[in-house]
């Protein structure tokens, strides 16, 4: 399943299942919004946006199905964030460590 991360503007990353058609967006504010029937091409022109986000309102958000959810409802999401920017839970460093 390709994954794109994105370094600015409000979508953090991105997942795209090409069997399913399905999109996942993970937004810098804990939301999950899952598209359905998402053609690969939107998948490639999304990831190849300058403004993810600009292009994710003007061509994804009123053009597909939506199913919301939050990261965190989603075990296989939270490890994702959690892998991405550490666990919250463990002092946001994703575990122990020594600082020296």
């Amino acid at each position: 399943m390709p994954q794109k991360r994105f370094t600015s503007g409000s979508i953090r990353f991105a997942n795209y299942n090409e069997g399913e058609q399905e999109l996942e967006l993970n937004f810098s504010n804990g939301t999950l919004r899952l598209y359905r029937s998402v053609p690969r091409a939107v998948w490639d022109r999304l990831c190849a946006a300058p403004n993810p986000a600009s292009y994710w309102e003007d061509r994804i958000a009123e053009e597909y199905p939506e199913r919301k959810a939050s990261a965190a409802s989603k075990p296989a999401a939270r490890h994702q964030l959690d892998a991405l920017f550490g666990d919250a839970r463990s002092g946001g460093k994703g575990g122990d460590h020594d600082e020296r």
